[in-house]
Parts: C-alpha cells; sequence; structure tokens
C-alpha cells in the first residue's frame, strides 16, 4: 500500500468493509456508498483505454461511481460550488455560528431525519433573525449561509449547523447599514434559551400532529423533553447549544466550507431558512440561505 500521506478512504474500505458489513447492519444508502467507493475507479466499473499514436504505449482510465458520498469524485463539484459561492460573498465582516443538537435527540435523528433536520434549520434560523431584529441586540434584518453536518469529526452522529453570518445588516427601513460589533455578532446568553424553546415547540408540535416516528426508545426521549419545556418556551434541561465566532473577512468564508455532494444537495435561496430540504443522509451536507423573510 502506499505511505500514509496517500490513504484512501476507498483502500480502507477495500480492506476492511467485507468484516465491517459482516459485523454491523447497514442501510441500504450506506451499503451503496460504500461499494460505490471500493468500486471507484477500478476495473470493476470499466474504463477507457487511451493509445498514443506515435509510440504505441496504452493506458487504462477505470471510470468513477459518481456516488454523492465518494470523497474522490466529489472534489471538482466541491470546488465549483464553493466559487459559486465566493461570488456571493458580500465585502463585510462575516461570523461563524454554530447551532448544536443535545445528544438526546440522536435517536430521533435517525429515526426522523426529514422533518428533524429541517426543524433545525428553521429554529436556527429564526433565532437569527429575531435576535438581529431585536433593536437591543442589533437592529438589522440579517443574511446567512447554514450548512448541516450530521456527523461530527470522530464519524459518530453530531447533527449542527455551521452558519456564515453577515456581520450587520440593513436597518428595518433600507436605509442603513447596522454593523455588528467586532468581537461578536449576537449574545450566545440569548441565542441559544430563544434557539432551543424554539426547537422543543416545534419538536412538541411534530409529536402532537404524529409526524414523528416513535420506535422503541424514541417516546421516552419525546415525553422527557417536552415535560422538561417551561412556560416561556426555554428548556430547563441542556439542549442545542450555540457559538459564536468572527470571521477575518469575507475571504475567510470559504476556508471553513466543506465538501458538497454532487447531485444538488446545496438548496441556496434568497429568503429565510424553511423546512423544505429533503432528508439529508448519513454524510450529507445541505446548505441553505437566510434573508429578510420576503
Amino acid at each position: 500500500m502506499a505511505g500514509s500521506s496517500d490513504l484512501e478512504v476507498a483502500h480502507i474500505f477495500r480492506l476492511y468493509g467485507e468484516a465491517f458489513r459482516q459485523k454491523h447492519r447497514l442501510c441500504r444508502v450506506q451499503l451503496q456508498a460504500m461499494r460505490a467507493i471500493e468500486d471507484c475507479r477500478t476495473a470493476v466499473l470499466g474504463g477507457h483505454l487511451y493509445r498514443c499514436e506515435e509510440c504505441g504505449s496504452e493506458k487504462n482510465v477505470y471510470n468513477s461511481c459518481r456516488n454523492r458520498h465518494c470523497p474522490k469524485c466529489q472534489n471538482l463539484e466541491k470546488e465549483r460550488w464553493l466559487e459559486k459561492r465566493r461570488h456571493e460573498l458580500l465585502p463585510v465582516p462575516y461570523f461563524h455560528v454554530v447551532f448544536t443538537l443535545p445528544e438526546e435527540l440522536n435517536i430521533l435523528a435517525l429515526g426522523n431525519p426529514e422533518v428533524i433536520y429541517d426543524l433545525l434549520f428553521h429554529s436556527a434560523s429564526q433565532t437569527l433573525l429575531e435576535i438581529a431584529a431585536d433593536p437591543k441586540h442589533l437592529g438589522a434584518r440579517l443574511g446567512a449561509l447554514a450548512i448541516l453536518h450530521t456527523w461530527g469529526q470522530t464519524l459518530v452522529l453530531h447533527p449542527h449547523l455551521h452558519c456564515i453570518v453577515y456581520g450587520g445588516g440593513p436597518s428595518p427601513d433600507g436605509e442603513r447599514w447596522m454593523a455588528a460589533s467586532e468581537r461578536f455578532l449576537l449574545p450566545v446568553r440569548v441565542l441559544a434559551p430563544v434557539f432551543r424553546g424554539k426547537f422543543l415547540a416545534g419538536l412538541k408540535q411534530l409529536y402532537q400532529e404524529g409526524r414523528l416516528s416513535l420506535r422503541e426508545g424514541r417516546t421516552n426521549c419525546v415525553i422527557r423533553l417536552n415535560s422538561s419545556t417551561s412556560s416561556t418556551g426555554c428548556t430547563r434541561s441542556p439542549g442545542g447549544s450555540t457559538t459564536s465566532l468572527p470571521l477575518a473577512g469575507p475571504s475567510r468564508c470559504s476556508s471553513i466550507w466543506p465538501a458538497i455532494p454532487t447531485e444538488s444537495p446545496c438548496r441556496t435561496t434568497g429568503s429565510l431558512l424553511s423546512p423544505t430540504a429533503r432528508s439529508p443522509s448519513a454524510t450529507r451536507t445541505t446548505a441553505k440561505t437566510a434573508g429578510d423573510g420576503r
């Protein structure tokens, strides 16, 4: 095998994938992704034979799998997506804000990915727009690009949103630009309870409408979280966390954007984040933008 610097996911799958599949139960999408990555650019998928007309030398070039989870196939698409986002950047400071779901909700996210992740987008966007519009904090119509990550760096389920947020926004009358502080965008102590309250209220509504799949272990999770919601809409138990860090300008934004899968998972719109995304897969990244809601 090549040195560690050349190690690829495909190498690991080819060596240990079969043993892993025998030991662990995987869904159809996961199985398809693993096998596609294993077969990518190998003789299994066929290829093309290139021959030099002068010297007669030949070279086999194997076909790629084009699976949206394949790290090799998505590199070009990632660069194209990043280039489009760079053209959308404004010459203003930006902030990196992260909204994270508590570990207790992982079991619900696994069984109800579409509604839970849509609720995450909606709760986070409404929190940013609502707090930013308050004259006590910023008094501006905020804009943001939000990207969903369903896994952490250790490949453990860890649903969270990375938000690239303008360091300010137009005033309600649209006459002037309301700039945020250079040190922070909005106080976390204000964002966190509002986000938790909105998410729990939405979760309770989903539960009451029967839109959650409540198999073994999930019902107690919903009941426990609903019972911990106070009359003000904020939870007494630990909930989703937020962090807010300044970026050194528009050029720094693209450095934290992740690779985006091929099959158009990025949904960038000019309105506020709304619960309309398709269900993300285990490694899927979804992006939306928040605006003024018009």
